[in-house]
């Protein structure tokens, strides 16, 4: 895999555990309020490329001090190496949250069969709409939203732990966007709703872009739980 950043320690990453952080380069998106936008677009003027090994013997020494790793981008299942280097964690009795976009169910279903992950976060960029997903992502690609409904279904008939979760990014998502998602994920284990922070965007003109005011995402978790749509609705970054 081709790694650039690691974070020995995280105690907020992985829900209730403490786990090394792994984060990979490349994505299949552009999505213009992206936080990791060199990782992404491969900026190797700002990046440091780890040799895999190195990153396992790190993984090993910390055995006693973590309980998993979180494996994060970038896009993680675009890597060809995913299932040996989660394998290889595997084998030291790591347990193993994967953090996606959902573009890739081919990749996801055959990590969920061989029983390689023990969570999974997916980001869910906005509504279940063709050209709002676009314009969020900034790619044109009608397959991609077919499989990110085929991703979300893979995940809640799963099994494991997992959660979808959304930055609402002003002019991006809307409270009825927040709501669309809630109706299409109905019965999910949880649903995060996160603030949107404007710094360091892949798109400069985002870095510029105000936050919604904290009570507009805690006015729709809250309806969100009104209406009994997902089994956990929170917020983070507020």
């Amino acid at each position: 895999m081709e790694i650039c950043g690691f974070q020995r320690i995280s105690l907020i990453d992985y829900p209730g555990k403490v786990a090394s952080i792994v984060f990979v380069s490349g994505c299949n998106m552009r999505c213009p309020f992206c936080h990791n936008s060199d990782l992404a677009l491969k900026n190797y003027s700002k990046l440091y490329v780890y040799q895999q090994e190195t990153i396992l013997r790190k993984l090993r020494d910390s055995g006693k001090f973590i309980d998993g790793v979180e494996i994060t981008g970038g896009e993680p299942t675009l890597q060809l190496d995913l299932v040996d280097f989660i394998m290889q964690c595997k084998e030291m009795g790591l347990l193993v949250k994967l953090d996606t976009n959902g573009s890739n169910p081919r990749k996801l279903k055959e990590l969920l069969d061989k029983k390689l992950v023990d969570y999974v976060a997916m980001d869910i960029k906005t509504a279940p709409d063709a050209a709002k997903y676009s314009m969020a992502i900034g790619v044109n690609n009608a397959a991609i939203l077919r499989n990110i409904y085929e991703s979300i279904d893979l995940l809640m008939s799963s099994g494991i732990e997992y959660e979808f979760r959304t930055t609402v990014v002003p002019g991006l998502v809307s409270t009825e966007d927040l709501m669309a998602i809630a109706h299409r994920i109905n019965g999910a284990k949880a649903y995060y709703l996160q603030q949107y922070t404007p710094n360091n965007t892949l798109d400069p003109a985002y870095e510029k872009l105000m936050p919604f005011n904290d009570s507009v995402l805690i006015d729709a978790c809250a309806a969100i739980k009104q209406q009994g749509l997902v089994q956990t609705c929170g917020i983070r970054g507020v």
